[in-house]
């Protein structure tokens, strides 16, 4: 609301423009800020936080150290993150020297479709499918969020014997995006297992043996190069 002042005094009978003060009234805007707030609030969408199930090791009794460990093996996928967006894995556990001499086991790749992605998906056929069909369903409203995520639990614990368990080691030399991009692999290929881990000396080896980037290497990794 604006007030209009006026002044009408008159200095000796001489006449003078009046003058005027103009004071405008803010308060009803307090109201309509509220409002504006109320309506954003209500209006917009809150940001879910998406997670992951992680697939934590078979207890069966029944099964030998010998199973278990092929099985661990044969599902294990791991992800070197190298520099300049460079992108390495390798498949199983390396059991010797003799795996860490053979240049074929470290696999180059890169993110992507026709990277890692593709990689995942094959070993997780199967898995990835019956989740995508949840993820439809979720989409059209035809199950909630909380069902959804019931379910996808199930999927990924029934798939536990073979499903792959990807191992995401970052590099000195990586930065924080390609760490972020691996994230979104798991997600895009519904990687059920997963974990963050450091870097083996083994892992060194088979990063400077693939590059020859000597940086890849720890202080005794290079001490003992030198000494050769």
């Amino acid at each position: 609301m604006a007030e209009i002042q006026q002044s009408d005094h008159n200095d000796g009978g001489k006449n003078k423009q009046k003058k005027q003060h103009l004071r405008v009234d803010f308060t009803p805007m307090v109201d309509m800020n509220m409002l504006l707030i109320t309506f954003f609030m209500f209006c917009t969408t809150l940001l879910k936080p998406q997670t992951m199930n992680i697939n934590m090791p078979m207890k069966d009794e029944n099964l030998t150290e010998e199973e278990k460990t092929k099985i661990k093996e044969s599902g294990a996928v791991t992800l070197l993150l190298g520099a300049n967006d460079e992108l390495y894995y390798y498949l199983g556990i390396p059991k010797d020297q003799s795996t860490y001499d053979d240049s074929t086991y470290l696999v180059t790749s890169s993110y992507g479709v026709d990277g890692i992605r593709k990689v995942l998906l094959e070993k997780n056929t199967g898995t990835y499918e019956k989740i995508q069909e949840l993820k439809a369903q979720l989409k059209e409203g035809t199950i909630v969020d909380s069902v959804f995520r019931t379910k996808s639990k199930e999927i990924q614990d029934a798939a536990k014997e073979y499903a792959p368990t990807v191992m995401i080691k970052p590099t000195e030399l990586s930065t924080y995006k390609n760490m972020v991009d691996a994230l979104d692999e798991m997600l895009i290929t519904n990687i059920g297992a997963y974990a963050i881990i450091d870097l083996t000396e083994g892992d060194r080896f088979f990063l400077y043996q693939r590059t020859g980037n000597k940086e890849y290497l720890s202080e005794a990794g290079r001490a003992e190069l030198e000494q050769k």
